[in-house]
């Protein structure tokens, strides 16, 4: 089945709905728990156990990632005895999509049933104290895409016009990944996150600028998946893996294959924080 155009004439709403049937229909109901992997991060499906696999480009409405590391599909099975859907691929603002078209699988899930999301991405770490292949557990965000998904006329169904962002990354959820990190002596770091829109990387004068406003570590991707999520009440996690170091007094030019490297040996680490989280919601609450 082939892709919509974002110029379809059927409303966003409408795509976000056919999807969801779609998935239905081919045994992928999603489950209370989501997952997004970033780059350089998708083999955590190797401890997945998928009952259904789907490609995005069977999906209607879905975009086709572009990304050479990302699968482009949507998983849906169990993960350490609990039932999760992984979005193996992601959408980014720099392939030429919308802040919408970038959240339609968030939207999608949700729609579905998904009420916690665990994000993961490959981020550019500014304060010195990260090293190349570091965990930051993500605290709060600036958002300097210059877009957002909720713009627009808003589906109240789905959320507030106004949205609250005081608490985007739900305060019990990074306990909980702080304490799964600490019991198997993983450091984990926090910070802010700071999204740009890509796919350039930064100058020294940005990073020094972004270093002041408060930002942490600095990526492409996260936030409007973020916004999205909140604006359905789904609760959000977030933990960035440091592929490069980004002092603007010894910034070096950036090597792709060094930073999908740094994501592929940081990805034992992050995978067993984000499986103890997700085995910890999704156990029985005792009576």
């Amino acid at each position: 089945m082939p892709n919509d155009t974002p110029d379809d004439a059927a409303s966003y709403r409408e795509r976000v709905d056919r999807a969801a049937d779609a998935i239905r229909q081919e045994g992928g109901t999603a489950p209370a728990t989501g997952i997004i992997l970033g780059t350089g991060l998708g083999a955590l499906t190797d401890e997945l156990d998928a009952e259904a696999v789907l490609a995005y480009d069977d999906l209607p409405g879905f975009p086709a990632s572009t990304v050479e590391s990302h699968e482009g599909q949507l998983l849906f099975g169990e993960l350490e005895g609990v039932p999760v859907a992984a979005m193996q691929g992601r959408f980014h603002l720099y392939e030429g999509y919308s802040p919408k078209e970038v959240a339609f699988p968030v939207r999608v899930l949700a729609t579905l049933g998904v009420e916690t999301l665990l994000i993961s991405n490959a981020a550019g770490g500014m304060d010195p104290h990260h090293e190349r292949g570091d965990l930051v557990l993500i605290t709060d965000h600036i958002n300097l895409q210059g877009a957002n998904p909720l713009t627009g006329p808003n589906e109240d169904d789905w959320g507030p016009r106004f949205l609250d962002m005081s608490e985007p990354y739900d305060p019990e959820l990074r306990d909980l990944a702080k304490e799964k990190a600490l019991d198997a002596s993983i450091p984990l770091h926090e910070g802010v996150y700071l999204a740009v829109v890509g796919p350039m990387l930064e100058t020294k004068a940005e990073y020094r600028y972004m270093r002041q406003i408060g930002g942490d570590v600095v990526g492409m991707s996260t936030v409007p998946e973020v916004l999205a999520a909140r604006h359905m009440g789904v609760r959000c996690m977030a933990i960035s893996v440091v592929t490069d170091e980004c002092l603007p007094d010894a910034l070096d030019p950036i090597d792709v294959e060094a930073a999908l490297a740094a994501a592929g040996e940081a990805e034992p680490k992050l995978t067993r924080i984000v499986k103890g989280v997700v085995r910890e919601i999704g156990a029985p609450v005792a009576s």
